[in-house]
């Protein structure tokens, strides 16, 4: 499914990527002696391994062979980020000249290294003006320091899956907007069944499929680095109150171990048991292929969708969310970077290939021009997540040196503080900063 990725795979991804990106260190420049009007076979690897998925790409690759009858390419699908990284090490004619990664946070790492081609160069002998082609918030995760090293290809935007039935028997008339409305949302959804529960309003604990600390942090809109590039975890207050926030919801619904409990009974994120679509959970915190895929699994309720809550006195703020995606880079080793160039600018820059690629895996565009085609096909509950994706204040967490390693030194925080291990979260956001500043320096 369109889902199975993201940060939700990032955590086992990260350290593969690390070696991939420190192996694989070459020239990023525009000096391939391929054309794309030569007869040249191109290795395009990505991670797709559902049928619908497969099928979306061979169709995509069809319809840029007739724009290019000279540019063969060679389509290797479920490729993992460790499986990419042993390819780009062996390196060789089948090594991939193409490379599809779900993995978002390691852009820094492959931007640092050179492991894949600046792809300035080609965007400027190619009249493509990247600001006007891509939302703000998706180039700030594709590049690092001005090294654009990779393009958005499709898009994943989260926000609040509801169950509409479980509201109105609830005499809940709207989605949450604020964090306390959302509480109160939560309790009154949440109905006990001896010391465990028939329905929970929503699981608020950081290891509820995507209910990741960087996705409630968004809301409060925080910087994770200052103007020095030194982690700001403990400067911005905005950390300190989502994760007190977050606390205090989990006591709210029961206390830590008495969720953990629970949650230990959920099927796989993956599956028709998903506990959203047996009616176990009344809301979730997901991206834009939970309806599909509830609906696809046959549930009985009415299914809502609506942007995640906000701060109380974030209010004018209410619709933006947390944006990730697919990524798409050149490999720096390649010796077709010209017609490879050819392959990802097609798929990530052509209005029709962004379209008919999110159409037939339900993601949402990576461009501007493709969130607002009207062959895009738009249903109430995705629409939800089209508007999160233009929403001016919707956020991102940001490429760094280190890859995605600050990102889970942040998360192993979070879950210290939910399980109550920590006492004094200010000075725990602090001792954070210090070794996010260690791990970067070193990758550097």
């Amino acid at each position: 499914m369109p889902g199975i990725r993201r940060l939700t795979v990032a955590a086992t991804a990260v350290a593969a990527i690390s070696v991939l990106a420190t192996a694989c260190t070459g020239s990023a420049s525009n000096t391939a002696a391929d054309g794309p009007n030569e007869d040249v076979t191109l290795n395009f690897w990505h991670g797709w391994s559902a049928p619908s998925e497969i099928k979306a790409i061979e169709d995509n690759i069809a319809r840029f062979r007739k724009a290019h009858p000279a540019i063969k390419v060679n389509v290797t699908g479920n490729m993992t980020d460790d499986k990419i990284n042993q390819a780009l090490r062996a390196g060789g004619e089948k090594a991939p000249d193409v490379v599809s990664s779900f993995t978002t946070d390691s852009v820094g790492k492959f931007c640092n290294t050179g492991a894949f081609a600046d792809l300035n160069p080609f965007l400027a002998k190619s009249g493509i003006d990247k600001e006007k082609v891509f939302p703000k918030t998706l180039l700030q995760y594709t590049q690092f320091n001005g090294n654009q090293c990779t393009l958005p290809l499709l898009n994943d935007a989260y926000g609040l899956v509801y169950n509409k039935t479980a509201f109105e028997a609830a005499g809940i008339t709207e989605p949450p907007k604020t964090w306390s409305q959302f509480e109160a949302a939560a309790q009154k959804l949440t109905i006990a069944k001896g010391d465990s529960y028939q329905q929970l309003g929503i699981m608020p604990t950081f290891h509820g499929y995507e209910t990741a600390p960087q996705r409630l942090a968004a809301m409060w809109s925080p910087a994770y680095f200052d103007a020095e590039g030194k982690s700001n975890l403990a400067k911005d207050p905005g950390f300190a109150q989502m994760l007190t926030a977050q606390k205090g919801l989990v006591a709210k619904l029961g206390g830590y171990e008495k969720l953990e409990k629970f949650r230990t009974t959920f099927g796989d994120e993956w599956s028709a048991e998903h506990p959203f679509h047996l009616g176990l959970v009344a809301m979730q915190i997901d991206g834009e292929w939970r309806a599909n895929m509830a609906k696809e699994a046959g549930v009985k309720f009415e299914i809502g969708t609506a942007p995640m809550p906000v701060p109380d006195d974030r209010i004018a703020e209410y619709g933006k969310g947390y944006l990730s995606g697919t990524i798409m880079g050149i490999a720096s080793g390649s010796k077709k970077q010209k017609a490879a160039w050819e392959l990802t600018k097609y798929m990530t820059t052509d209005t029709e290939a962004v379209v008919e690629f999110a159409n037939a895996i339900h993601n949402v565009p990576s461009t501007l021009a493709a969130l607002d085609s009207p062959k895009l096909q738009v249903s109430p509950e995705f629409k939800t997540f089209i508007d999160i994706a233009k929403h001016p204040k919707s956020t991102t967490t940001p490429a760094q040196a280190d890859g995605g390693t600050y990102q889970l030194t942040f998360t192993d925080f979070a879950y210290a503080v939910e399980k109550g291990e920590v006492a004094d979260i200010p000075a725990g956001l602090a001792k954070t900063d210090q070794q996010i500043d260690t791990d970067i320096a070193k990758a550097k």
